[in-house]
């Protein structure tokens, strides 16, 4: 398993950019597919976005498709999410988390490791 450390949630006014950060430990990194996640209160964990191993694929959530767009750099072992155009809905905790089987999946059963998630609020 890797350890997983989330960064980057503020608030930010409607029509703003945050850009969160999944800072990991652990030399096999580069061999996970990464989710991010969301959960805003009173609500189930939803997926936001995934990335394969090699960052060659991505998946995205209808309701931020064109509007987030998830990368990796596997040298620095992080995990990006470029938020744009954020809307109040978009306000939740913002969680990611790593599956070492190597498939893009929706489901947060399918990922082995969490972190502890970032906030984000999104005002009107």
């Amino acid at each position: 398993q890797v350890q997983l450390v989330e960064s980057g949630g503020r608030l930010v006014q409607a029509g703003g950019s945050l850009r969160l950060s999944c800072a990991a430990s652990g030399r096999t990194f580069s061999r996970y597919v990464v989710g991010w996640f969301r959960q805003a209160p009173g609500k189930e964990r939803e997926f936001v976005a995934a990335i394969t191993a090699s960052g060659g694929a991505t998946a995205y959530a209808d309701s931020v498709k064109g509007r987030f767009t998830i990368s990796r750099d596997n040298v620095k072992n992080t995990v990006y999410l470029q938020m744009n155009s954020l809307e109040p809905e978009d306000t939740a905790v913002y969680y990611c988390a790593a599956d070492g089987v190597g498939v893009l999946s929706r489901f947060p059963y399918a990922y082995e490791s969490w972190g502890q998630g970032t906030q984000v609020t999104v005002s009107s």
